[in-house]
């Protein structure tokens, strides 16, 4: 197996990780998606609102405002000391409270956690007219996105590394002028040349310029983008973790057997 970054940013990666099967590919995704835990707000307690707003719509929205995440602070409810009945291990509260007229953005919930504050300051909550008035605590745990979307850290998707077979000699120039001249004859193949640059929408050119393009089984690109939660590497790494703790705890059991 083998690794090699294409493009890192601040919350976005791009890799090839070559060597491995479509469902290891897959359950890569499925953990750094479903399985990693991300903050976010569960309920709501609220002590006053006159907005336009209903106090459902105002907690939905509150509970959709990505939290930072500090994984080494915190544990899930159903994994903590106190079995879920809620502690500094596995709760946050943050306070909202606010006056009209203006705009409510997330950078007003006040956290008792400098660590675990909402990713972006600048998204509106609810808009106050003149005398109309908010006050709330929120509670933030960890969760995970295969219980509800707003715990999922971010989108992961994969393809197969693209190899592209000569079949009509004839067709080879508008494929490299359509793909901004990323690709260089080699044999019976074209090869590319920077895979960063290279859109999908050049495959439908090459196969219909006598081209074949097939998709590699062993070899795939990943794109990785988080929703700020937490860095991608950080996303990779803690949903490689849980998968080997899954395969122990599978060992275990076997072994009983």
């Amino acid at each position: 197996m083998k690794l090699k970054v294409l493009e890192k940013e601040k919350l976005k990666a791009t890799f090839v990780i070559e060597g491995i099967t479509e469902a290891l590919a897959n359950t890569i995704r499925r953990f750094a998606m479903n399985e990693v835990p991300a903050m976010a707000i569960g309920t709501v307690s609220i002590q006053k609102n006159n907005s336009a707003l209903y106090d459902e719509m105002l907690a939905h929205r509150l509970g959709l405002v990505p939290l930072k995440t500090d994984l080494r602070s915190y544990k899930l409810k159903e994994e903590c000391v106190c079995k879920g009945k809620g502690c500094a291990q596995c709760t946050l509260i943050l306070t909202l409270k606010a006056k009209g007229p203006g705009t409510v953005y997330s950078s007003q919930l006040e956290s008792k956690d400098p660590k675990v504050v909402p990713v972006h300051e600048n998204i509106p909550i609810v808009k106050l007219l003149k005398n109309q008035e908010i006050k709330l605590d929120a509670t933030a745990v960890l969760g995970q996105g295969k219980n509800h979307a707003k715990f999922s850290p971010g989108l992961v998707y994969y393809r197969g590394y693209p190899t592209i077979t000569i079949e009509k000699k004839s067709g080879i120039k508008k494929c490299i002028e359509a793909s901004n001249n990323n690709l260089v004859e080699k044999g019976n193949q074209l090869v590319i040349k920077d895979i960063k640059k290279w859109n999908e929408s050049y495959e439908e050119v090459c196969e219909n310029n006598g081209m074949k393009v097939t998709s590699s089984k062993e070899d795939f690109i990943f794109s990785l983008e988080s929703w700020g939660q937490l860095q991608p590497k950080e996303m990779l790494v803690k949903a490689i973790d849980m998968f080997d703790d899954r395969l122990d705890e599978f060992a275990k059991l076997f072994k009983s057997m």
